[in-house]
């Protein structure tokens, strides 16, 4: 029975309050998920001035540099998570936005990676994370296979462990575009898992995507799908997220093994109707 890797992508979601933070790792691994994850960006790098000065309606002011820079965590938030991770006994992992932010992510000795699917074609973020050589999740949405397969090669190129992840880029993802058979398409194409990065309501795509052979699972996460943010209506709460991971483990067992075997109560049926 495979173990699929269930990520419970925080990002941005905790509205740079350390105590949303801190109630969302407590249900993810209340939940039995394997880590937490978030987003890191350096933001001068990341967006242009003129994008910063422009105008944004949020809870911290008008324009779009003060909702970016108080969504984003510095270094004594992230030695928080990463204290607070450990005693909760969850690991956590980061998707970087920039190269700054990817060596300041180093310091936490990460055991996963992750190429967020904006980052996909960044060649140098993407020799920076495959010299680290941790296994890293490769999000695809917005890419076409010249894309994907150029980041493939960086990642061999360094001896990078890599999984890609099948995902679609859009905040909610209408269910009818999930596209699940890519999942064993890619499998095929490219001899590597292949997870699912979800972004739609509900847990039906999700929960499909692990039938159809997904080696992880990644979902945003909420404490209330109308709290301010962006990416707040494509999450799960808290109760959804536990029931997601409870339906994953119970599909790694109803899969088997693919052998054709009679069990002992199948066996015990077979005496008594074939005689």
């Amino acid at each position: 029975m495979k173990h699929v890797f269930v990520t419970a992508e925080i990002g941005i979601n905790h509205n740079g309050d350390m105590n949303i933070c801190k109630k969302l790792i407590d249900g993810a691994a209340f939940a039995g998920c394997d880590a937490v994850k978030f987003q890191k960006r350096t933001i001068e790098k990341v967006y242009t001035k003129e994008y910063l000065d422009s105008y944004r309606e949020s809870p911290w002011g008008t324009t779009q540099r003060q909702q970016k820079e108080a969504l984003e965590f510095g270094e004594d938030e992230y030695d928080e998570i990463d204290r607070y991770c450990k005693e909760k006994g969850i690991e956590w992992y980061a998707s970087a936005w920039d190269l700054d932010s990817q060596i300041f992510l180093e310091k936490y000795n990460f055991k996963h990676n992750k190429i967020a699917s904006a980052m996909l074609v960044n060649n140098e973020l993407l020799e920076v994370v495959a010299k680290e050589k941790k296994h890293t999740f490769i999000a695809t949405g917005m890419s076409t296979y010249e894309e994907i397969d150029h980041a493939v090669e960086i990642m061999k190129k360094y001896g990078c462990p890599y999984e890609l992840m099948h995902c679609n880029s859009t905040y909610p993802m209408p269910r009818e575009d999930a596209n699940l058979l890519l999942i064993p398409e890619l499998r095929r194409r490219y001899g590597c898992d292949v997870g699912y990065s979800g972004h739609e309501a509900g847990r039906i795509v999700s929960t499909s995507a692990v039938a159809l052979g997904a080696a992880s699972i990644e979902r945003h996460i909420t404490l209330d799908n109308t709290m301010y943010g962006s990416d707040q209506a494509a999450s799960l709460n808290l109760s959804d997220l536990m029931r997601l991971v409870q339906d994953i483990r119970l599909i790694e067992k109803v899969l088997g093994t693919g052998e054709k075997i009679l069990t002992e109560r199948e066996l015990e049926t077979k005496k008594k109707l074939r005689g």
